[in-house]
């Protein structure tokens, strides 16, 4: 029995590093995180969507009971989510009206979580914004572009877009993706290469690749936020020029020094 009060501490010591751990975890940014795998292509998901039965074909055939979300928020698009087909394309959508009491021009912010987190079958949802008059007729359409930014959080990490809203007659939005989103991609940092299952943490110093459009995924949207303005501010959008090297850069960018001599 004198043992038991030692088992005990034992046990309370390994509680609180196994939760020093997961809080270690919460805190760390996804590409640090061990990979996750979905099970889900981008081919299983295209045929979900092909044999899913459209509900509407015109925007006029759309409800625009919900608001647009006062700040981003979080929708998943995939089995169980309603289908357009929209000039011959489907696609998972959302629509809403836009706030009658916001100043414009405003910015609508948008995201798209990575669709297995790292591994070979990754995929985003890339979305297409459309604002409509009150006749529900398009007064204008982005294919938006999504550029990556990694933060200390779920919620600051993804690949972020916005659009802006400048027109009066704008009243109502669509998000969905068009067949032009749909076979297109995103530019990435990192290699999925650089991380598996079994070594999560093998990451490579360098190097990028291009994450292909899917047809389903999670997206956020809603009235721009600091954090969001921040991440599409500063999202990396694609490959940096080639330098020419450091000492060039510093020939250009330094003054000349001249003697006295003039030489």
């Amino acid at each position: 029995m004198r043992y038991r009060p030692f088992a005990i501490a034992i046990l309370v010591a390994a509680c609180t590093v196994l939760g020093a751990c997961h809080s270690a975890k919460a805190l760390l940014p996804p590409n640090l995180r061990p990979a996750q795998s979905t099970g889900v292509t981008i081919a299983k998901a295209q045929q979900a969507l092909k044999d899913a039965t459209p509900c509407c074909s015109s925007f006029a055939d759309f409800s625009y009971q919900t608001l647009l979300p006062w700040r981003p928020k979080k929708f998943k698009l995939g089995s169980g989510s309603l289908v357009a087909d929209l000039n011959g394309t489907r696609s998972y959508f959302l629509a809403f009206s836009l706030p009658p009491d916001v100043k414009m021009p405003y910015r609508v912010g948008l995201k798209s979580e990575l669709h297995g987190s790292w591994l070979k079958d990754s995929y985003l949802f890339a979305p297409t914004v459309v604002l409509l008059d009150d006749a529900f007729q398009p007064i204008d359409t982005h294919d938006v572009n999504l550029c990556e930014y990694m933060g200390w959080s779920s919620a600051s990490s993804g690949a972020f877009g916005s659009v802006t809203v400048s027109n009066p007659k704008a009243r109502y939005l669509v998000l969905y993706s068009s067949a032009q989103q749909q076979s297109s991609n995103t530019y990435w940092e990192q290699s999925p290469a650089a991380f598996s299952v079994d070594t999560p943490n093998n990451m490579v110093s360098n190097g990028s690749f291009k994450v292909p459009h899917g047809p389903n995924g999670t997206v956020w949207i809603g009235l721009i936020t600091k954090t969001y303005a921040q991440a599409v501010d500063h999202g990396v959008c694609g490959k940096p020029p080639q330098g020419q090297g450091v000492l060039h850069t510093l020939r250009t960018a330094l003054p000349v020094h001249w003697s006295g001599s003039g030489s």
